[in-house]
């Protein structure tokens, strides 16, 4: 992510935010397991970097909805290929019957944090 100025932290953050518009700081924690105060500084930056906006939330005062800006849009999409890359290594580093396990074991715990669609 060099040529894109975004740590992977960073990144996680950003692909949180484009996920779901209008998440809380808490949201963001509980989205990607990153400790609160790592949270609130890579908010803080990536605010400053332009890629994330906030606003007061309407029904509490103290609280403010995080969304991505059209810059943090195009930063994701840069890194589309940068990602695909990364996890190509990742899958050619192991055995072709391995691959296929670590595969499907990934999409079983993805889909086991995704929230439930009703």
């Amino acid at each position: 992510m060099n040529g894109l100025d975004v740590t992977t932290t960073q990144y996680a953050v950003l692909v949180a935010a484009a996920e779901r518009d209008g998440l809380s700081q808490q949201d963001i924690i509980n989205a990607t397991g990153i400790d609160r105060s790592t949270v609130s500084q890579v908010v803080q930056l990536l605010i400053r970097k332009g890629l994330l906006k906030r606003r007061r939330t309407r029904h509490d005062a103290r609280a403010y909805a995080i969304s991505l800006t059209d810059a943090g849009r195009r930063v994701l999409e840069a890194s589309e290929p940068i990602v695909g890359r990364i996890e190509e290594a990742l899958v050619e580093a192991l055995p072709a019957t391995r691959a296929k396990a670590f595969i499907a074991n990934l999409r079983t715990i993805v889909a086991a944090f995704e929230p439930a669609k009703t």
